[in-house]
């Protein structure tokens, strides 16, 4: 049995077209907002979201 990955050539396209200009981040502030809005909501993935936007804006 073959375990190639399956090509995805959509997939290859919209991950080209997104790196060709980077995007803006909201203001942290907003980020800070929103990340305390999923923790309340238990919304685990929101909360991963935020954080990983947090860190892509903080530069690290």
């Amino acid at each position: 049995m073959s375990t190639k990955p399956v090509r995805r050539p959509t997939e290859d396209a919209a991950i080209t077209a997104a790196s060709r200009s980077p995007r803006q981040l909201p203001p942290a502030e907003a980020i800070l907002a929103d990340l305390v809005v999923a923790q309340h909501a238990g919304d685990r993935h929101g909360v991963r979201l935020c954080a990983a936007l947090l860190v892509r804006k903080a530069g690290a």
